[in-house]
Parts: C-alpha cells; sequence; structure tokens
C-alpha cells in the first residue's frame, strides 16, 4: 500500500495515508516520516485500530481484528470525511479513496460523501478468485472440510482454475468443519464487496495469473494489475529507497557481501507468522543439517514462547548463519549471494522471489499463502511446497534438492518468470499500462470533482 501510495504521489497527486497508530508507537517503528519528507503533497495521519497496544494481531488472533475494525475504526473514519481537514493547509478536497480490501466498509461511507472508492487487496489474484468461489464449493458440496476429509482431493469448482487446487490448497480460512465460521463468512463478504467499489487493484501481472485475472475482470471490470508493485516504483522514482515500517539491519548485506554465489539461504515467515518452538527446533536443524549458511529474519513475535529463550538457544551458533530482527528484503533477495528463498508465501514475498529470480521453499502458514505455494511449487515450477510439514529431515532434503540436484532447472524457470515480471513493468508492459490507465482514471475523478 505504501509502494502504490509513493507512485500516486509521484504522479502529482496529494496522498493522505491513513496508518494504524500502534505501528506508529511501536519501537520498532522506522524512520519512514524522514523518508517521505521530501514529498510536501504527502502526509501521514494515524488511525485506531481499537485493540490495546500490546495485542499481538497475528495467528488466530488476527480476527480480534476484523471485529475491531468493524466496532472501532468506521466510525472514526466517518468522522475523518466529515471533519472536512483534507482541505486543510491548502490542500484539495478529497477525490478518491483507495483502501484494503477487507475494509469495503469505506465504500458505503465514502459513497455518503460522493467520493468513489478503489479496493486494493494484497491477495494474488487467484487467491481472491478462489474466496470469491466459496459459495460455489460449499454449493457443490466440496467445502467443509470434515475431519476424515482426504486433503489431496482436487478441487473441481473453481471457473477457469479447475484442477489447480487440492483442498489442503485452499486459503487457510476454508480449513472448518462448518461453512458458518465467522471468519471465513467475513473474508467472503469482503470479497465480493468488491464488486461495489468503483474497481479493484491487484499487486499481480497478466502473464502470472492469467486464468484468474481474466475470471475476476469478468465479474470486475475495473480490474487494475499493476504487479510487482515494488517493481513499477522502482520505474518511477530515482532513487533504491526501501518503504519498509520496521527498522530494517543493514549489516547483514555486509555479511552477505562475504559469502560465495548462491551459496544462502534466506529464511523469512514475515510478520504474521507465529512458530511453535518445536516447529522453530525443525527448521533450526533441518537448515544446519543442510550444511549450507542462512540469513534468518526472526521479529519478536516469531516464535510462541517469547524472545528470551530464542536468545539463550541462539548464543554460539553464529557458525551456522545469521539471524536479523528484521531485514531489507528486497536488496537480500537481490544479492548474489542468495541461492534459496524458504519463505511463508506471502504474496508480496512471493513476488519480490520471481522479480529476484530466486528459487523457493514454500512453507505457508494461513489466508493466502496455501495458494500462493501451490503455485510457485506445481505451476510456476521455481520451488518447493512443503505445506502442512515441518520436519528437520525434509528441510535439509529440499535444500538440497533446490540448491543441489535441481539447481539447474530451479534457476531456468525462475529466470524466465522474473523475464516475464519485469517485462510488465517497462514501457508497453501490462502492468505499466494498467498503472498508467489507473491514475489517468482518478485524475478524470478530480476534473469531474473540480467541475
Amino acid at each position: 500500500m505504501l509502494n502504490l501510495a509513493e507512485i500516486f504521489t509521484i504522479s502529482g497527486f496529494q496522498v493522505t495515508f491513513l496508518i494504524p497508530e500502534h505501528i506508529e508507537k511501536g519501537p520498532r517503528f522506522s524512520n519512514i516520516h524522514a523518508r517521505f519528507a521530501h514529498y510536501p503533497s504527502f502526509r501521514f495521519k494515524t488511525f485506531s485500530d481499537g485493540l490495546p497496544s500490546n495485542h499481538p494481531r497475528t495467528g488466530e488472533r488476527v480476527k480480534d481484528l476484523f471485529e475491531s475494525i468493524d466496532i472501532k475504526t468506521k466510525p472514526h473514519f466517518r468522522d475523518l470525511l466529515e471533519s472536512g481537514e483534507s482541505t486543510s493547509n491548502g490542500r484539495g478536497p478529497w477525490t478518491c479513496i483507495v483502501a484494503d480490501g477487507i475494509m469495503s466498509f469505506t465504500i458505503d461511507i465514502a459513497k455518503d460523501f460522493k467520493i468513489p472508492t478503489i479496493l486494493f487487496r494484497p491477495f494474488s489474484a487467484s487467491c481472491f478468485w478462489t474466496l470469491f468461489c466459496v459459495p460455489k464449493l460449499i454449493e457443490a458440496g466440496e467445502l467443509p472440510i470434515k475431519g476424515d476429509t482426504d486433503m489431496d482431493m482436487v478441487v473441481a469448482n473453481i471457473p477457469g482454475m479447475n484442477g489447480v487446487l487440492r483442498l489442503r490448497d485452499l486459503p487457510s480460512f476454508c480449513r472448518v468443519e462448518d461453512v458458518t465460521d465467522p471468519q471465513l463468512q467475513h473474508v467472503v463478504s469482503e470479497t465480493h464487496r468488491a464488486t461495489n467499489a468503483y474497481g479493484l487493484i491487484l499487486n499481480t501481472f497478466q502473464d502470472l495469473e492469467e486464468s484468474a485475472v481474466t475470471q475476476i475482470h469478468s465479474e470486475i471490470p475495473r480490474l487494475y494489475t499493476i504487479g510487482p508493485l515494488h517493481a513499477n516504483l522502482k520505474h518511477a522514482r530515482a532513487s533504491h529507497a526501501r518503504n519498509s515500517l520496521t527498522k530494517e539491519d543493514r549489516e547483514c548485506l555486509l555479511w552477505l557481501d562475504a559469502q560465495p554465489l548462491k551459496s544462502v539461504i534466506f529464511v523469512s515467515f514475515g510478520n504474521m507468522t507465529v512458530l511453535k518452538w518445536q516447529q522453530f527446533i525443525e527448521f533450526w536443524h533441518g537448515l544446519v543439517n543442510s550444511g549450507k549458511p542462512f540469513l534468518w529474519v526472526i521479529p519478536d513475535n516469531l516464535i510462541e514462547c517469547g524472545r528470551q529463550i530464542l536468545v539463550e538457544f541462539l548464543e554460539g551458533s553464529e557458525h551456522h548463519g545469521k539471524v536479523v530482527d528484521w531485514a531489507p528484503q528486497e536488496e537480500v533477495l537481490s544479492h548474489p549471494a542468495i541461492g534459496c528463498f524458504l519463505t511463508h508465501s506471502g504474496w508480496n514475498s512471493t513476488l519480490e522471489g520471481i522479480y529476484e529470480s530466486v528459487p523457493m521453499i514454500c512453507w505457508p502458514f494461513y489466508a493466502d499463502q496455501q495458494v500462493n505455494s501451490r503455485l510457485v511449487g506445481e505451476f510456476w515450477k521455481i520451488g518447493l511446497d512443503m505445506k502442512d510439514i515441518c520436519d528437520r529431515g525434509i528441510v535439509t532434503n529440499m535444500v538440497r534438492e533446490v540448491m543441489e540436484t535441481r539447481r539447474d532447472e530451479f534457476i531456468k524457470s525462475a529466470q524466465e518468470m522474473a523475464l516475464l515480471a519485469r517485462k510488465s513493468v517497462c514501457d508497453g508492459g501490462s502492468s505499466c499500462t494498467n498503472l498508467v490507465r489507473l491514475i489517468e482514471d482518478i485524475k478524470l475523478m478530480n476534473e469531474l470533482k473540480s467541475s
């Protein structure tokens, strides 16, 4: 979202970026304010998501966030639009709302003020379309998933993607025995609400997910596929500063400089994954036993048992690899020392890995990640899918398969996919063209509002 906001700023728009106050007040908040200070037309504004500052907002507890946003954030958002603050300090009135796709309440509230809303869903197109088709899966009896169901059964009722996914590859929200599950119903409802918005932005490109994009376009005509967004942003600005809300450990880049070509496993499960201690131990031993050096991102909330036991465990183990709180991921993935990306298959991470042609080992945690890992392993052939397994022997074997026995095969496939990604954001590419169309459509909104 921040990358998209910067693209809008560079394109001449005045941008107000709403950020949850618990992030801005957190101990690991980056100097992002300073980085954006040279854009006079850009400003941050905080809002409350209604949860206490110490709430984890991760894992199973993310459902609390959905509920709190509905109760607390909606009235705050209406108050903001009613305040007339948009026209303060010489700024013009708001022309358009670009909202996270899980906050579709913005559509109705903004409509009261005659402001169009475009939703931005940071999922893959394939996951968005899968969630859109959940009612079809329920009607066909493929959902709910009962306890004795064969999870490798192929799903047959997703138009355009028939035979692509198994039950275990459906979004984690679908792993319920009761289709009235509140979290599943909420996510599916929010997905369908996109048809009521002015349009939908997806961070993907045509050649990557053509079937899903075609199906979504039939339901939502104003569809803007403009990914990889981080690459489109690189083309839009001269500098390559990273838009991260979290402080990054840049010393890891110096450590990578000292490693041989394509020798290092980069390990990051994002900032929402929560590992049990035994899962961490399996990954640790699997990596160590592989004999490959690794760079592992371990934020405070990664492991259930907390940071202190982890610190004690890691003491004296530096010779196996390097551990950091957070890393400049785009730069790490582009570093010549990286030979493999062990990832949770979050969509940003997946796209960044594709763009830098890094083969992946996927261990999805929740949400869209199950879908993404299936595509990486089975259809794009740029890595291996390790979902629903956490075993040190398998970790070791998969690392060796990606970095040794099938190394050339995976590198070739990854380079071919990276070429398509890079073409999409070049002049005349599908994502570049769609981004221009999006910007022109918003400019037209502004002209209509001014006339």
